[in-house]
């Protein structure tokens, strides 16, 4: 699959749910969003159905996203579905990892072998207060434990920062790659309808992060784990993990992305921003080919975003991330 301005799409991300068990002040307003109701969500047949389609078009890495996947039922199931098309050779994990650990050993052997982790602080009350849920941090490290036992593979964790709220911790977190084999990826706070406040006010440059860890240590350029998609990494000497940014506000990697993205209710998103989407659940369901609408969905894919800190300009209308799986 290649688009108009010659990048190679291979990598899906597949949001199974909207929903979420945390409530994360830049990612979903407090009192949640309204649900999609079961039936409009994408069964996991079809959701195998579209992968396997994209498969034998080039399509080689899927990531399970939501919302917070695991929180939808029998999610291994699917796994299985997906892990047992023969093209897809890396099938990853997006989570809070606040159910991690019950699922871990099963998501294993279904067949995930790497996970992303989101954690915004170190400090089990600043956690609960930007998760907004009371007694997450103890169930997230519960979660990492977990994903170290059962061998996941690259683990890597995700923070997005924020000014005033965990800007204090960046050389706290790079510090953990010193010890532990993790990839620590600082991620710049992404606007939509839900958090402008928040991204105006608090907005955080990576550039800036990384300037404060180069004054605590030399740190290397890297080529980075597994499974690179966005992220530059960086690596302290003689650290056994890395260091990463991902700078959607003050760079843009829109040169060299790889991936649509498929929502929980059937639509084919060329970009995680702006407002191009494709229904391919209703003409599945009538029993049409999806091909023809994936190529044309790859066909408009766009050359970047058009974010704005602050403004709802090029979010396409999304409210929350937890809409499209982040």
């Amino acid at each position: 699959m290649i688009d108009q301005f010659g990048r190679r799409i291979e990598y899906l991300r597949v949001s199974v749910t909207d929903k979420c068990n945390l409530r994360c002040v830049y990612c979903m307003p407090l009192h949640g969003m309204p649900w999609m109701r079961h039936a409009e969500l994408l069964t996991y047949e079809e959701i195998e159905h579209i992968v396997r389609i994209m498969a034998g078009m080039g399509l080689r890495r899927v990531r399970i996203t939501g919302g917070e996947p695991l929180v939808r039922k029998d999610l291994p199931e699917l796994v299985r579905m997906i892990a047992g098309v023969p093209e897809i050779d890396d099938l990853s994990l997006s989570t809070n990892a606040v159910l991690l650990a019950e699922h871990a050993e099963t998501l294993r052997q279904a067949g995930i072998r790497r996970v992303n982790v989101s954690l915004d602080s170190l400090r089990p009350e600043r956690v609960d207060e930007i998760a907004r849920r009371a007694g997450s941090f103890s169930r997230i490290m519960a979660g990492f434990e977990a994903a170290e036992r059962v061998g996941f593979d690259p683990i890597k964790v995700n923070v997005v920062l924020m000014k005033g709220a965990n800007d204090d911790e960046i050389e706290d977190f790079a510090a953990i790659t010193r010890e532990r084999p993790w990839h620590v990826r600082f991620i710049e706070l992404m606007p939509t309808g839900s958090n402008l406040e928040l991204s105006a006010k608090q907005f955080f440059s990576c550039q800036e992060a990384l300037r404060r860890l180069r004054a605590v240590d030399r740190l290397e350029p890297v080529a980075g784990p597994r499974g690179n998609g966005p992220a530059l990494y960086h690596r302290f000497p003689g650290a056994p993990g890395t260091v990463g940014v991902i700078t959607p506000m003050s760079h843009t990697y829109c040169d060299r992305c790889n991936r649509m993205r498929l929502t929980a209710d059937g639509h084919l998103r060329p970009c995680l921003f702006g407002s191009l989407q494709t229904n391919l659940r209703d003409p599945l369901r009538a029993g049409e080919d999806v091909a023809r609408l994936i190529e044309q969905t790859l066909s408009v894919k766009p050359e970047r975003h058009n974010l704005v800190q602050g403004s709802v300009q090029g979010s396409g209308g999304l409210v929350a991330l937890s809409q499209t799986g982040g």
